[in-house]
C-alpha cells in the first residue's frame, strides 16, 4: 500500500521522473555519440561512449534489467504501467531496451566495421 496521505509522495515521484527521464536521454545520446564519432574516424570518443553505456548495461544486468529508479519510484505508486517511473511515452517505455539495444549493438558493429577499415 502506497501512503497517500504523505503530500511529498507525488513531489517525490515527480524528482525521480524527472531524473529517470533525465539520465534516460544522456544514454540515448551515448548511442547517437557512437554511431556520430564512429563516423567520423573518432575511436577514442566512440570507445568511451561504447564503454559508459556498457556500464548502464551492467547495472541494468545486475539489477534485473530494470533500473534501480524503477525500484525507488515504486514505493511512491501504485501504478504499473510501463511509464509510470519515468516521462517517456507508455510504447516507447515498454520497448526501450528492445529498440535502444539493437542501435547499440549497431553501432558497436558499425564502429568496429569503420575501425578494421570493412566499411569506408
Amino acid at each position: 500500500m502506497v501512503p497517500q496521505d504523505r503530500p511529498e509522495t507525488g513531489s517525490f515521484l515527480t524528482v525521480i521522473k524527472a531524473t529517470h527521464t533525465i539520465v534516460w536521454l544522456f544514454f540515448v545520446a551515448c548511442i547517437a555519440a557512437i554511431w556520430f564519432f564512429a563516423a567520423r574516424a573518432d575511436y577514442p570518443n566512440a570507445a568511451l561512449s561504447i564503454g559508459l553505456v556498457t556500464g548502464e548495461v551492467v547495472v541494468l544486468a545486475f539489477n534485473g534489467w530494470t533500473c534501480p529508479l524503477t525500484a525507488v519510484a515504486a514505493r511512491h505508486t501504485e501504478d504499473r504501467r510501463a511509464n509510470f517511473d519515468i516521462y517517456l511515452p507508455e510504447w516507447l517505455a515498454r520497448h526501450n531496451k528492445s529498440i535502444f539495444g539493437t542501435f547499440y549493438l549497431a553501432g558497436i558493429a558499425f564502429t568496429l566495421a569503420r575501425w578494421t577499415r570493412l566499411l569506408p
